[in-house]
């Protein structure tokens, strides 16, 4: 328990300054806007493309540790994007959003220490692989399904539609960065050194700045009304995925080590992407942020209990 609260108290220190300088009037709303705008622009599509660019694939791979964890994010972003439009009567729109906030885990900042912690560093291969696909299936799935509510909401027909959604997709610096990435992976393209130390400077900025914007987001946006939304965001990421992927893993048989991996990774809170997606489209901005916070306090608990079930 000690390890994960080292683990997770860090980032409620970073959310927490940001939401006293915000309440405390000693940081505008404006600054706080421009560096969730830097991150989601700038410093996270640079994330995107180092982790596509860098991803190989061994001999020892196997595939079904993907299918397992990512069945489940799938189903999740249904379960989400379902129940926010039929229980929660929300907008189609505001669905996908919702739905984005059950399908993104805390896969680097919260689930890689954690693991590395439990079962140390040699175990870290399996959470290598599911992070770098993690960001681009992530926001691809989120971002296909928000432009196509979209177009439908602006009454664009079935021909209209693929071309909407693909020029929508493309403009997003998110999917840019994802797609250099692949295209310099395929290329096996090399950056010189400076090129690639000035990368790395951006990406270490990202996750911080992230997390200390959507502290002051918080103190902006507080769960008003949106208590039984949240509840239920944290039960799918906090349950429902992990359990999905724990009965995946057992039925393809996943060896001891990329199960363990995949159910950890499984079982973390949303990461702060949740409200970088939710601030890109303006919806669902409250729950998103909220929903960060409680979902990662709450994970102490029912990570440590996935800990002790784990073989």
């Amino acid at each position: 328990m000690q390890a994960l609260l080292d683990i997770i108290l860090p980032v409620f220190l970073v959310i927490g300054a940001g939401y006293a300088v915000a309440w405390r009037g000693w940081f505008s709303a404006s600054g706080v806007d421009g560096l969730m705008n830097f991150t989601q622009t700038f410093a996270i599509p640079c994330l995107l493309f180092r982790a596509i660019w860098t991803l190989e694939l061994g001999d020892d791979f196997e595939p079904w540790l993907l299918v397992s964890f990512y069945t489940g994010s799938g189903a999740c972003f249904a379960a989400g994007l379902l129940g926010a439009r039929h229980l929660f009567n929300r907008d189609w729109e505001e669905s996908v959003a919702i739905g984005f906030c059950c399908l993104f885990t805390n896969s680097v900042m919260i689930g890689l220490a954690l693991t590395e912690r439990a079962y140390g560093s040699d175990a870290l291969q399996p959470n290598y692989v599911i992070i770098a696909l993690h960001s681009p299936f992530c926001y691809g799935l989120g971002i296909t399904a928000m432009e196509i509510a979209r177009a439908r909401a602006a009454g664009l027909s079935n021909r209209a539609l693929p071309g909407k959604v693909g020029k929508a997709m493309f403009r997003n610096p998110l999917v840019i960065g994802i797609a250099l990435g692949l295209a310099a992976n395929l290329s096996n393209i090399d950056l010189p050194s400076p090129a690639s130390d000035a990368l790395d400077m951006m990406i270490q900025t990202a996750l911080p700045v992230a997390l200390f914007a959507t502290g002051g987001i918080l103190f902006r946006y507080r769960p008003q009304g949106d208590g039984r939304v949240i509840a239920f965001i944290c039960a799918i990421t906090l349950l429902l995925h992990p359990t999905i992927t724990w009965v995946l893993g057992s039925i393809t048989g996943l060896e001891t080590q990329p199960f363990r991996s995949a159910v950890l990774t499984a079982a973390m809170a949303p990461g702060v992407n949740i409200y970088v997606f939710a601030n890109m489209y303006g919806r669902a901005r409250r729950v998103a942020a909220s929903s960060v916070l409680i979902a990662t306090a709450l994970s102490v608990v029912t990570a440590w209990v996935w800990l002790t079930l784990l073989p």
